[in-house]
């Protein structure tokens, strides 16, 4: 089991985040906390597919430079990018140039939309993979394979196990701060006062 580490201001985080300040912020701010806006999860499955191969710092830094690239992930703007958008983001020198991550951005916010015309929400659809808890060293969890097959059947792209979980650990469905981190009482509370979407 990871321990908590405290940092410079003496408090005890998730070793993971310690020596970068941008890092310290996420962690502080957003990892774990439950979320239920479908844009920003859509976001974060777009993030983290750019993310493969590649340090969650790089992709954390260059945030804002892809909320500008691609119309602040609003789903319907995505899903309704050409040929000639990809090309567009193929010379933006502010995000990861990809074709297939770029690809699989477009393509997955209009399964998105699919999956919400069926599901009610895109939200809805995710909670129901709320992993059961578990340590804060696994890398996936079995609802997270679920998840990422499902997802994939429906023709999602970049969502493998290790990618779903990953997601699930930074969208709050699941709470992996390691005990003893100041934060993981802070994400409960949070998990334990939220309304889990149904529609």
């Amino acid at each position: 089991m990871f321990d908590a580490i405290a940092g410079t201001d003496g408090v005890p985080r998730c070793g993971w985040c310690l020596g970068h300040d941008d890092y310290v912020e996420y962690h502080d701010s957003e990892w774990g906390m439950p979320v239920a806006d479908d844009r920003r999860l859509f976001e974060k499955l777009c993030l983290e597919g750019f993310q493969s191969g590649l340090s969650w710092l790089t992709i954390l830094r260059k945030r804002e430079a892809f909320r500008r690239a691609f119309s602040g992930f609003e789903i319907s703007a995505v899903a309704g990018y050409r040929a000639e958008d990809v090309d567009r983001l193929l010379q933006d020198p502010s995000i990861v140039r990809h074709r297939g991550k770029i690809d699989a951005c477009v393509k997955n916010a209009r399964r998105v939309i699919e999956l919400t015309a069926a599901e009610g929400s895109f939200a809805s659809f995710l909670w129901r993979y709320e992993p059961a808890p578990g340590d804060a060293e696994r890398t996936t969890a079995p609802e997270a394979i679920a998840l990422a097959g499902e997802l994939k059947r429906r023709g999602f792209k970049f969502v493998g196990p290790t990618t779903a979980y990953a997601f699930m650990q930074s969208m709050g469905l699941a709470n992996d701060h390691v005990d003893g981190c100041a934060f993981r009482p802070v994400s409960e509370r949070a998990r334990a006062g939220f309304a889990r979407p149904t529609s």
